[in-house]
């Protein structure tokens, strides 16, 4: 085995090392050889080995009396396997990640009765690597490839396999059979009938009944009153909210159908009548009020129905530092107008926003700007994270 590579003239795949301290010949008294082979010829190999070795030992020769007091060639010495078995991997030129290899060293013995101690090691690592080759060679649990695979790669930073099998399904939700209806897992904040989910807040803070007033399936601002609030608070969600700017049209610029979406109580998507009615940009329908105007200008005429769908992402605070800020996407009339946009901070007019540590979750609030809109068809679900239990 020591001349193999010679013999083969190149690198062996599933062979680790081959090699020995006398590259050819004849082996003396006292060599050391080295070699790996495949894990599941390890057995094999091991006990013909400690057969061919037990075979060569001199048993009635004396423990003390050596082989060889020339130190010449000794071909027929016996051998013994050290206690050096090291399972190792072997990436052959495929690419694929062959069944491991056991690396065995040998040495040529000067004395004789050494060899029964190596022979029980030698059939012991025999035994154990059959155990672990039959245990590696075992059919998987789930050979169904409907299921998934467990022999595919790992994801990065993950604890799954592509296609992994033991990955969590997400819950089953119905949606709507109408465009923009609430699904199964929706929280509703407003069906049509009444303000039940809601409260008034005023201008020093203080929460009451609703004020605004009801209509046939919708609600409208009403003068005089605070700011709609809903009674439970959120974090990350996405939210549906029709709205409809007021005829006949009164008014111009910001002045005109003017309300505004506020997540969190802070963070406002505008509600503007832009139906050809010119204002700033960052302050314009589907702006995030005073930091980003829109990407497109998808507003219907005054009074139609128009629909947001806003996806919300809560900011997270360590102390006073901001480590994750609000990211908001949002749809108007089906049309993207912010794609995951960063805000500065809560809505501030004639400044520049900035954060300051608030709760984790927060109610979400329709603004009175004492315009008469009107909203219907509000619901909300709470945002999940990927991979929870099912």
């Amino acid at each position: 085995m020591p001349e193999m590579s010679r013999i083969l003239g190149r690198t062996v795949p599933g062979f680790v090392e081959l090699r020995s301290d006398r590259r050819f010949g004849p082996f003396r008294a006292g060599d050391v050889t080295q070699w790996s082979f495949p894990m599941r010829a390890a057995p094999i190999i091991l006990f013909a080995m400690a057969f061919d070795a037990w075979a060569q030992t001199p048993l009635g020769r004396p423990a003390g009396r050596p082989l060889d007091r020339s130190g010449g060639a000794v071909p027929s010495a016996p051998v013994t396997l050290t206690s050096k078995i090291t399972p190792t991997h072997i990436f052959p030129p495929t690419g694929k990640r062959a069944d491991g290899a056991v690396r065995v060293e040998m040495k040529l013995l000067k004395r004789g009765y050494q060899m029964r101690r190596h022979l029980v090691f030698a059939i012991a690592a025999a035994a154990v690597l059959w155990g672990q080759q039959q245990q590696q060679q075992a059919p998987r649990k789930n050979p169904n490839p409907d299921l998934g695979f467990e022999d595919t790669p790992m994801l990065p930073g993950l604890p799954y396999h592509v296609h992994d099998p033991k990955r969590p399904h997400p819950p089953v939700v119905t949606p709507a059979s109408q465009p923009g209806g609430a699904p199964s897992d929706a929280i509703v904040l407003f069906d049509g009938k009444d303000l039940s989910k809601w409260l008034d807040r005023g201008r020093g803070g203080a929460t009451g009944e609703p004020k605004w007033k009801m209509g046939d399936g919708y609600f409208e601002v009403a003068q005089g009153s605070g700011d709609l609030i809903t009674k439970e608070k959120f974090g990350d969600i996405q939210a549906h909210v029709e709205w409809a700017a007021p005829v006949p049209v009164r008014g111009t610029s910001q002045g005109r159908g003017n309300s505004g979406v506020l997540l969190m109580s802070r963070y406002e998507v505008q509600v503007l009548d832009n139906w050809e009615n010119p204002t700033y940009a960052d302050g314009m329908t589907g702006a995030i009020y005073g930091q980003w105007p829109p990407l497109a200008n998808p507003a219907r005429r005054p009074g139609e129905w128009q629909s947001y769908d806003i996806v919300f992402e809560a900011p997270k605070f360590d102390g006073d530092k901001v480590v994750k800020p609000v990211y908001i996407t949002v749809f108007l009339n089906g049309v993207l107008l912010h794609n995951r946009k960063e805000s500065m901070g809560p809505m501030v007019y004639r400044q520049v926003a900035h954060y300051t540590p608030h709760a984790a979750e927060e109610p979400l609030m329709l603004q009175n700007h004492n315009n008469p809109v009107r909203y219907r068809n509000i619901w909300v679900r709470r945002l999940r994270t990927y991979d929870q239990p099912e």
